[in-house]
């Protein structure tokens, strides 16, 4: 049985509990089965129902207390042990995923990037993982936009991206998470958000800093012209922007993620696995919005975002104060 997944990595903060709550519920309100898989043996605060969790074989905290290591230490030791006893987590995988015709999974791992960029520890366990469960993987690395609004943290999280691409050797989906917190920041971005999300021409964002008289931005010229040429040169890395409460931005990233993992050919197929137009599906779904250019679908999200906060500022200015009793979707904490 062939079973598909995502792989949801990236730095702290740049939202991946929240991706997976977000998609969890995406998925349930489209009748889609899911099993999330917990694989941060330091994560005890999981705001999702969560199918298998990776604590209960090894944690971080029992790590430092009985080998006495640091936090960044003990994690390492905690992936490797996982590794090696990977037995564990498979039999976990195949009993959970044994009623579904089309078993699919989300993999929440930890947000040290050292796991994906200088260790190999995440790239043998998830060769053994698609080995043994015919696992077709995507990696979906996060990287938080707010960063956009900083030249250096901007082509530090693009590096960031393409190393994990070179590291982990999957199909590779980057995001550009939590846009809705950059909309009230746009007068400090540069370019359009469009321009962030398609890694375009970094030259005219370091002429940006050439401008800038700054003494290390004197000092590094040479060494940022020589980055941003090695990014471009490799031609690899661009962003999905996403904000998981828009559903069009989620089923955007889903849609993205199944065509990158190979479920668009088989979701029809529970019904009737003979249906003979199911091999154009992965054609469709590459043309499906390829004739609308980035910033005309930033455009029409930043529509959606103003009219729901409208909405939402319409729906307080009807109530007393402390008295909200309306329903509102509590984002969890990242």
């Amino acid at each position: 049985m062939v079973v598909f997944g995502q792989l949801i990595v990236g730095p702290p903060g740049a939202g991946k509990t929240t991706y997976c709550t977000g998609m969890q519920q995406l998925l349930g309100a489209l009748k889609r089965p899911r099993t999330l898989i917990n694989l941060d043996p330091a994560n005890d605060d999981l705001p999702y129902d969560c199918d298998i969790d990776v604590r209960e074989l090894v944690n971080v905290e029992d790590v430092m207390t009985e080998l006495n290591l640091g936090p960044n230490g003990a994690l390492v030791y905690a992936m490797e042990y996982i590794e090696v006893n990977l037995d564990w987590l498979i039999t976990r995988i195949r009993a959970a995923t044994a009623g579904s015709a089309v078993p699919y999974l989300f993999l929440d791992c930890p947000g040290q990037v050292e796991l994906y960029t200088h260790n190999d520890v995440m790239t043998k366990i998830t060769q053994q993982l698609v080995k043994a469960l015919d696992l077709r993987l995507v990696a979906v690395h996060l990287v938080d936009s707010t960063l956009c609004v900083d030249v250096y943290r901007y082509i530090s999280a693009v590096l960031l991206s393409l190393a994990a691409m070179m590291q982990m050797e999957l199909p590779h989906i980057n995001v550009l998470s939590k846009i809705d917190m950059l909309m009230d920041r746009t007068d400090d971005l540069t370019f359009g958000l469009d321009y962030y999300a398609g890694v375009a021409d970094l030259s005219q964002l370091m002429w940006t800093l050439q401008t800038n008289r700054h003494p290390l931005s004197v000092k590094f010229k040479e060494f940022n012209r020589l980055m941003a040429e090695m990014i471009q040169d490799y031609g690899l890395v661009n962003f999905e922007p996403l904000d998981i409460q828009d559903k069009e931005c989620a089923l955007r990233v889903l849609s993205r993620c199944d065509t990158a993992n190979g479920h668009i050919m088989n979701a029809e197929k529970i019904d009737d696995p003979s249906d003979p137009v199911s091999g154009v599906r992965l054609f469709q779904a590459g043309i499906s919005d390829a004739g609308e250019y980035m910033d005309e679908y930033i455009e029409r999200y930043e529509e959606r975002y103003a009219a729901r906060r409208a909405q939402e500022e319409e729906g307080d200015e009807g109530l007393a104060p402390g008295m909200d009793g309306g329903v509102h979707e509590q984002r969890p904490a990242r």
